[in-house]
């Protein structure tokens, strides 16, 4: 009998440890970057070219899941209960499909399934994504660069690089991840403005 009300004691008092230390687990939080959905695009009556839009790359340490946070230019932080529900590489190439698709100067915009059956092909980086807490105040900055070939000749026809800073108004993740996405919608549209296609133009323009 003692036995088994030793048992039985410590079996309560294990559970009620377990619901104790359940009770303080943190779950982590989840964000994403939220731009204007563009325009629906024109008709494009003379629009002849396809473009496919490789997936963007990224350093490594901006594709770990977790929102990065930098406390020097040669410290890299990680916020351990904040996370992005999608993957920033993912989210800027669709970007980059949706904002090629609504310029309307494309006969079809699509992400590349490794067939050259397109006229020109986007590949792009995503430099910075990232929280900055020194030189003053808590900013955030968004660095991106893409370039444009041509799938026949496997000549640049377009490249660009945009780096851009935003200030946060709030020392929190959410006023973080709202500066984030401003800041990505500002360097997308500097990034495509000449669009792509029209650089492409004007150069094959000046060879002839």
């Amino acid at each position: 009998m003692k036995r088994i009300r030793i048992t039985t004691i410590l079996a309560v008092f294990s559970l009620i440890i377990l619901a104790g230390c359940s009770s303080k687990m943190r779950y982590p939080s989840y964000y994403t970057l939220d731009l204007p959905a563009p325009p629906d695009p024109p008709a494009a009556e003379n629009a002849k070219d396809t473009v496919a839009i490789r997936e963007f790359s990224a350093p490594a340490y901006l594709r770990r899941g977790a929102i990065v946070f930098k406390t020097s230019p040669e410290s890299v932080g990680f916020y351990a209960y904040h996370r992005w529900a999608v993957d920033p590489c993912e989210f800027v190439t669709d970007s980059m499909r949706d904002r090629l698709s609504a310029a309307g100067v494309f006969a079809h915009v699509k992400r590349y399934d490794g067939r050259p059956d397109a006229e020109y092909l986007v590949s792009g980086r995503l430099e910075k994504l990232e929280e900055i807490d020194y030189e003053g105040g808590v900013k955030v900055v968004v660095a991106i660069s893409a370039q444009m070939v041509r799938f026949d000749t496997g000549a640049t026809v377009w490249t660009k690089s945009v780096s851009k800073v935003g200030n946060v108004d709030q020392r929190d993740v959410s006023a973080v991840v709202s500066a984030m996405s401003d800041t990505m919608d500002r360097a997308m549209q500097e990034l495509l403005t000449p669009l792509p296609v029209e650089t492409a133009r004007s150069a094959v323009v000046k060879a002839n």
